[in-house]
């Protein structure tokens, strides 16, 4: 009897963030294997809004799947128990009751897609989903965390999990205190993950990640005899941190970018007017403006943004979310009135913005997705992080990379907008600093364009976990 036809599982968080670059990892995987079969899943919900229903769909829309015309990639959801409605739950109680309903969710889809003669043969999950790998085991199935942000972070988190915790939850509340933690550089308390100096409390609104993180650790740590993982990033622009994560096996094949149609939940405004607009700009002229699919900002943040880059004396593309506007209570006539050297739109296609010529500055809460995607664009960067990997993220484009500066904000979290000034002219103006760091991005540029062309240590990487390699080592630069 044949074995059966590689199939891929990958399951991910119904986050933007988090569902573009595991279904990026899933195209990814069906380009580089003909044989290879892949199941996409993420909630009932995230997959109505990838796939709104119309009056003639009879897939994508309702709750169940939806396919891809050669059949080989397939957009299945899991059930989270949310589907009634509006859940006013704490968030905590909430990401409880999403745990138990999502692993009882995907084992129902195991065995769905067994009984329909296309077993699974490999789960692949992100990074708040714990349980998948449990529900991998006990239906005798390997799995694969894909992490989803950079190598450092999964390296601190395992060594504050492993004997460093106390010293970082001593030092929390003391942002410029350093911390030394096995084969990794010096860190600033101020550098690491917010979910480790900010959620630890369980008063903290956000402390359910903090556990969830705890338990994926934990998690990692029952694989034998090592865990599998997957890593958005290429062996060139963390050398150090993926050697001090000899805890894992861990296999580096991104920078994962489009390679197709980029479904996902928020959907872009029509391209024509504002790609005309860039088509229209001297080359790296523009400054392009966006803080993610998550961030919010008070009337105070979006005045003063508004006001620096209408002062930076160049043009720029801004995204502003449309429930930000509604939050805000915005109107389209007022926004206009205040924007006159610019393009403000409510999402676009970043990879096509950051890849035309015309842009020449990204000002960016460093979202890993946003970071990779600038650095393979060799556009530097303007970074305004804020929460979970970001102030790593942003350590890493200034210190490690020398691709962007760091802005600062004031007390109160706002972003001036003499600091937008500035900090726009220090990566696009015309001093020697400015020049260095144009300079960078072009290396970056071509870096990231070798370890993931064909042949690069991303390729081969991906390669090997493909063809299930039972010894799976590293490209090494």
């Amino acid at each position: 009897m044949s074995p059966p036809q590689p199939h891929f599982l990958v399951l991910t968080f119904p986050l933007q963030g988090h569902i573009a670059p595991a279904l990026r990892l899933a195209r990814r995987l069906l380009a580089v294997a003909p044989d290879v079969l892949v199941t996409f899943s993420t909630t009932k919900d995230a997959h109505g809004r990838m796939f709104p229903a119309k009056p003639t769909d009879h897939g994508g829309g309702d709750d169940g799947g939806a396919e891809e015309d050669d059949g080989r990639l397939e957009f299945l959801p899991f059930s989270d128990g949310t589907e009634a409605g509006d859940d006013a739950r704490p968030l905590d109680a909430r990401i409880a009751s999403f745990h138990a309903a999502g692993a009882r969710g995907a084992t129902e889809i195991v065995g769905a897609l067994a009984a329909r003669g296309r077993p699974v043969t490999r789960v692949v999950y992100t990074l708040l989903l714990p349980w998948a790998a449990a529900v991998a085991r006990e239906r005798g199935v390997p799995s694969a965390l894909y992490w989803i942000q950079p190598a450092v972070v999964l390296a601190v988190y395992h060594h504050y999990f492993h004997g460093h915790g106390g010293a970082i939850a001593e030092h929390r509340h003391d942002p410029s205190f350093v911390v030394e933690l096995p084969g990794l550089s010096p860190q600033m308390i101020g550098d690491l993950p917010s979910f480790l100096t900010d959620s630890t409390d369980p008063s903290d609104v956000f402390h359910s990640f903090f556990t969830t993180i705890r338990d994926l650790i934990e998690t990692l740590d029952k694989e034998s005899p090592k865990a599998t993982v997957l890593v958005n990033t290429c062996q060139e622009m963390e050398v150090g941190a993926l050697a001090a994560m000899g805890a894992y096996d861990v296999l580096p094949l991104g920078p994962v970018l489009p390679s197709g149609d980029e479904s996902g939940i928020f959907k872009p405004e029509d391209d024509a007017e504002y790609m005309e607009w860039l088509d229209a700009k001297p080359a790296n002229s523009v400054v392009y403006v966006s803080f993610g699919s998550l961030a919010s900002m008070g009337r105070e943040q979006l005045d003063e943004l508004l006001l620096g880059l209408e002062e930076s004396g160049r043009p720029y593309l801004c995204v502003i979310r449309k429930d930000v506007k509604v939050a805000l209570a915005e109107e389209e006539a007022e926004m206009h009135r205040r924007v006159k050297n610019g393009v403000v739109v409510e999402w676009c296609d970043q990879v096509q913005v950051l890849s035309h010529a015309a842009v020449g500055c990204f000002v960016t809460h460093c979202g890993w997705n946003s970071t990779l995607e600038s650095v393979a664009s060799g556009v530097p960067m303007v970074c305004v992080p804020r929460m979970s990997d970001q102030r790593m993220n942003a350590q890493l484009v200034v210190r490690e990379w020398r691709v962007g500066v760091r802005a600062q904000v004031d007390g109160g979290g706002v972003l001036r907008a003499a600091e937008v000034r500035r900090c726009v002219d220090e990566v696009m103006g015309n001093s020697e600093a400015a020049a260095e760091v144009r300079q960078m991005a072009g290396k970056w540029k071509g870096i990231v364009a070798e370890a993931t062309g064909k042949g690069g240590s991303s390729d081969q990487n991906l390669m090997a976990f493909v063809d299930g390699a039972k010894s799976r080592r590293l490209v090494t630069v």
